[in-house]
């Protein structure tokens, strides 16, 4: 492996590991002291005025106008999009139940990528995906069985599969322009172009946060600075970095990660508590997700090496 893909392998990874304990964490905070929304809008917020301030001083790169459109849908799906699911989604399920679901982003990866980038859908991919799928399944199902809140459950985990689909949209439409701008120009504007599209919900819920007024403590705002400059700042800043270097489906695979962090986390801390079915869950995504990066590639189909 050269010294390039070792360079894109860690920033995934590095992301991977932010976004685990950054599951518990917002739990704790959401909706409590912010709603999903303000949440969402503070980060993309943060985000804008870091990466145009970082850019006044990192050399100029003209962006062209079809690659704008590209950088605005990666916004809508990957940044608004994937975090307002992901927030909402922690008012009604677990952190762990969040991560295991998200461990299916290399599965959405595929067939989103089959669709846009001609990838071939070969027996062994398809068969991972359906593995994977009756995993999340799994988890759905269960949830709603031993929850006396039902609907809740199903609405928690619904809005993480939101969150999957959209996250894989946003890999795999930006890949190709990771390719060709640097991570501080893409991201500047990528923030920006999020920042407008989740100011009206969020800039009507910031009045409320508590996390803002006199009853917040610096413990509170100690966990707000984490899921603000790590899970979005630094995070968000590694991933197209780690896509200049791999492939969206091998990017995506880092994900397995999240949920082994977050269970230890939520677990320890009393979010959750350890059932049958989550390891059950957790093996059946793993598998499929094994299965689908098994597979070849469409430069491996045509012979290309």
């Amino acid at each position: 492996m050269t010294k390039d893909k070792w360079l894109g392998h860690g920033a995934i990874l590095a992301t991977n590991l932010i976004f685990g304990l950054n599951t518990p964490i917002a739990k704790t905070i959401v909706p409590e002291w912010i709603s999903p929304y303000a949440l969402t809008f503070v980060r993309m917020v943060f985000a804008t005025l870091v990466f145009w301030g970082i850019g006044l001083l990192a050399p100029k790169e003209e962006v062209g106008k079809r690659d704008l459109w590209t950088i605005f849908w990666g916004a809508l799906f990957g940044l608004v999009g994937a975090q307002v699911s992901f927030a909402n989604a922690l008012l009604y399920t677990s952190p762990v139940n969040i991560t295991i679901i998200a461990a299916m982003t290399p599965l959405a990866v595929m067939l989103i990528a089959a669709l846009i980038l001609k990838e071939p859908v070969t027996f062994k991919k398809a068969a991972g995906v359906l593995i994977g799928a009756s995993g999340a399944l799994l988890i759905i199902f269960q949830s709603s069985a031993i929850n006396t809140d039902s609907s809740g459950n199903w609405i928690g985990n619904l809005l993480c599969i939101v969150n999957v689909i959209t996250y894989a949209i946003y890999l795999v439409i930006t890949r190709p322009i990771s390719q060709r701008y640097s991570a501080i120009t893409l991201m500047k504007w990528m923030f920006l172009f999020s920042a407008l599209i989740s100011f009206p919900p969020g800039i009507s819920d910031l009045p409320e946060a508590k996390v803002f007024g006199t009853e917040s403590n610096p413990f509170v705002i100690l966990k707000l600075s984490y899921i603000v400059i790590m899970a979005t700042g630094i995070a968000y800043f590694l991933v197209p970095m780690a896509l200049k270097r791999i492939r969206p489906t091998t990017a995506s695979m880092y994900n397995n990660l999240q949920p082994i962090i977050a269970s230890i986390i939520a677990i320890l801390i009393g979010q959750d508590v350890f059932s049958w079915d989550k390891p059950i869950a957790a093996l059946l995504v793993f598998t499929g997700v094994y299965l689908v990066t098994q597979s070849k590639a469409k430069e491996e189909v045509k012979g290309i090496k």
